[in-house]
């Protein structure tokens, strides 16, 4: 098993903030090469947004603020990686399968390098352009405290009530 980052939504803000927000579960990419062509000064709104914080769906080609790390097996990692080779020939002007297959492995085999962590980890993408070149930082995201529930019951031995 590979562990990719997984779109998650946990809550209803990404179809709002996205002009294509991708679903929860699909696959996911850092997604910069999409931004390479774009006038990065000029964006606002959606797009600003999605340069700024967005991971990309390889399913949807939409965004995700949020990946989670998950396992993937060896038909779904080719699977990725031939959905990102064609949309390289379809979207982005590859000029060849062989030249979209090798780019979208590297996508793939960077998308696995951010996932050295166990899985279910959040994960979080920050975007910038300077001077010229574009920027990514990644980060984890920690749940604010180990007790994630507050027990709504207690168990309490017969005759101690």
């Amino acid at each position: 098993m590979t562990k990719l980052p997984r779109t998650i939504r946990l809550d209803a803000s990404d179809p709002a903030i996205f002009e294509r927000a991708a679903e929860p579960g699909e696959w996911a990419v850092s997604g910069s090469f999409m931004f390479i062509n774009w006038d990065l000064e000029g964006l606002t709104g959606k797009r600003r947004q999605a340069f700024a914080n967005g991971f990309l769906g390889t399913a949807s080609f939409g965004w995700s603020t949020l990946v989670v790390v998950g396992e993937a097996n060896t038909g779904e990692v080719d699977d990725m990686t031939i959905a990102l080779a064609d949309y390289f020939l379809a979207e982005l002007g590859a000029p060849d399968l062989d030249a979209a297959m090798e780019v979208a492995r590297e996508e793939v085999g960077f998308a696995a390098s951010l996932c050295d962590h166990p899985v279910n980890t959040l994960l979080a993408v920050s975007r910038e352009e300077a001077d010229g070149a574009i920027r990514e930082g990644f980060r984890v995201i920690q749940p604010k405290s180990e007790k994630l529930h507050a027990p709504v019951w207690s168990i309490v031995p017969d005759g101690d009530a």
